[in-house]
């Protein structure tokens, strides 16, 4: 059983490596949503579910979707699903690494003649990142029918909106509402994805059981003082929009430490407009990344950062511009299916670590319309959105075991009404 679970394994392996050399630059490996290269790796993955006997299509955002039917007409759907999109200059593994264990997974019930009591639709999501517009879990979104057609006229970097970028890939928005699934219809979500972070490579264990993801909050936050010459304006008589930055950036650090167990700050992004040796930065706009598990924590530590923030820009005598640009309520996966991931864990002789998602995933929107369930998988050093990513033949070989005993036990022993 484990040289199959291995030949499988180098299969999937092989197919991450073709997908990956489909790119939107040369030295990495960037697909973001709508891009040509984005199409042609979608389309690559579409021929494998195809050659897989699956019924495939492609919805109105540009989600690739493939049903394997079970013979009761009227039974729920149970779904596999990941993203295809990437970062910029991102690793092989994030996103397509669950989307084809997911085929494998199909694959494997269809040569076992395995008899379904509901139905399993594997889903590319189209947009998970959310690089190009800004605007993550389009393609889950739109699955389970929270998209907001408001966002249809935001614009890339190139002024085209999404709205338009749509049409190009040969979708309509005037049909995303039908491309929902029911929240009846479903049975529930498997989302196999890397750890994108070191605690199973630390401790040498291939899989692990999620039992959240944490909240996020995102900011931009802009600082606008006076721009001056720095060798004539006095100290004292300075409106410094970077000293006013830089003092939130370090605030959102401390607070961060000083309030552990599951909070994370991080100022990613920092911009000094027409900036110069000699002058004194007159505006400075700079990103605030919140994440806590804890909905509370989460939301206290929004309001000291922001609290802080204008304080600090009032004592300085510069303005302070406050955008919330995104915000995601912390997530519990479902009980009953980690009661079954849990013990397929186990019945395939590994320890059950059990660990909270610091990144987003689309299990996010997913859950407020189904039981959701997430399987981690070791990666090299915990490195992730970086061409370094990497997941070691046998380790994926082990969630490959677990995955199918998982798969059985839903079959076997899981409600499916």
């Amino acid at each position: 059983m484990q040289q199959e679970y291995t030949a499988r394994a180098e299969r999937i392996m092989q197919r991450i490596n073709e997908l990956a050399a489909i790119s939107e630059d040369a030295d990495g490996v960037t697909r973001t949503f709508g891009t040509p290269a984005f199409l042609e790796g979608r389309d690559l993955v579409q021929s494998w579910l195809e050659a897989a006997g699956l019924l495939t299509r492609v919805d109105g955002i540009g989600n690739l979707r493939a049903r394997l039917e079970s013979p009761n007409p009227d039974a729920k759907t149970f779904v596999l699903a990941s993203h295809i999109d990437t970062v910029v200059n991102a690793g092989k593994f994030d996103g397509p690494l669950g989307v084809l264990m997911g085929l494998d997974l199909l694959e494997n019930l269809r040569a076992q003649k395995a008899e379904l009591p509901f139905h399993i639709e594997l889903i590319a999501f189209s947009d998970e990142e959310g690089v190009r517009f800004h605007t993550t879990y389009l393609g889950s979104k739109v699955v389970t029918g929270a998209f907001d057609h408001a966002l249809l006229g935001r614009c890339d970097e190139a002024g085209i909106s999404l709205d338009q970028a749509l049409v190009a890939m040969g979708g309509d928005a005037s049909q995303l509402s039908l491309d929902a699934i029911p929240a009846a219809e479903w049975l529930g979500y498997f989302e196999l994805h890397i750890e994108q972070g070191p605690v199973l490579w630390e401790r040498h264990v291939p899989v692990a059981l999620v039992t959240a993801i944490a909240g996020q909050q995102r900011v931009e936050l802009t600082f606008r003082g006076m721009a001056g010459h720095a060798g004539t304006v006095p100290m004292n008589m300075r409106q410094d929009a970077l000293c006013a930055a830089a003092e939130f950036v370090l605030t959102a650090e401390q607070f961060a430490q000083a309030h552990g167990q599951g909070l994370v700050a991080t100022v990613g992004k920092l911009a000094i407009n027409r900036a110069a040796s000699n002058v004194i930065p007159g505006e400075v706009t700079c990103s605030l990344d919140l994440r806590s598990p804890d909905e509370q924590q989460l939301a206290q530590a929004y309001d000291f950062l922001r609290s802080h923030a204008e304080a600090s820009a009032l004592h300085r005598n510069v303005a302070l511009d406050w955008k919330p640009v995104q915000q995601t309520a912390p997530v519990v996966c479902d009980a009953d299916l980690n009661v079954l991931l849990a013990r397929a864990i186990a019945d395939s002789g590994y320890e059950t670590i059990r660990l909270v998602s610091g990144a987003g995933h689309d299990a996010v929107p997913v859950s407020f319309v189904a039981p959701a369930t997430m399987l981690f998988i070791r990666c090299y050093k915990g490195i992730s959105h970086n061409p370094l990513e990497n997941v070691e033949l046998a380790d994926l070989a082990a969630a490959i075991a677990v995955a199918d005993r998982f798969m059985t036990l839903l079959r076997t022993q899981h409600p499916t009404r």
